[in-house]
């Protein structure tokens, strides 16, 4: 049993998630193809082991997150060489979602590819992300799509 003048967390009783540490971000950091394939895993069902280095050579940049050296979030930022960037594959560890993290992640992205000379930044989402990609600070536009699978 702690002592309970010595104000020192009792060692059994587990600290508030307000006293853990706050995810880390960083844009460009060291990322691997599997601990990027690992949360995808734990973040997407479905999601089918991938080899992401061809994705991670071609981007413009990516923006991670990360909490006691663990990968939490991801954003990926590829460009056209100009103005325009584009927003894939924002993702965030189920166990970290309803923070905030998602929505520092794609703020993050946005100043670092105007910095990086970005004009415009797009994203395509789902009706259901709508919000979301409200509070990152993006607006509705019409766009178009084209299937290019079967």
């Amino acid at each position: 049993m702690a002592d309970q003048g010595s104000g020192a967390p009792d060692p059994e009783v587990p600290a508030p998630a307000s006293a853990l540490s706050a995810p880390v971000l960083a844009v460009d950091a060291e990322l691997t193809s599997p601990e990027l394939d690992a949360l995808f895993h734990a973040s997407w069902p479905g999601h089918r082991s991938t080899d992401f280095t061809p994705v991670l050579a071609r981007r413009l940049l990516h923006v991670t997150a990360r909490r006691a050296g663990r990968l939490v979030g991801y954003v990926n930022v590829i460009g056209d060489g100009g103005a325009h960037a584009f927003v894939l594959d924002t993702t965030v560890h189920p166990d970290e979602r309803r923070q905030g993290l998602g929505v520092a992640l794609v703020r993050a992205a946005a100043e670092a590819a105007r910095e990086r000379g970005a004009h415009w930044l797009h994203v395509d989402y789902e009706p259901h992300l709508t919000g979301f990609y409200a509070r990152c600070g993006f607006r509705p536009t019409e766009a178009g799509l084209l299937p290019l699978s079967p």
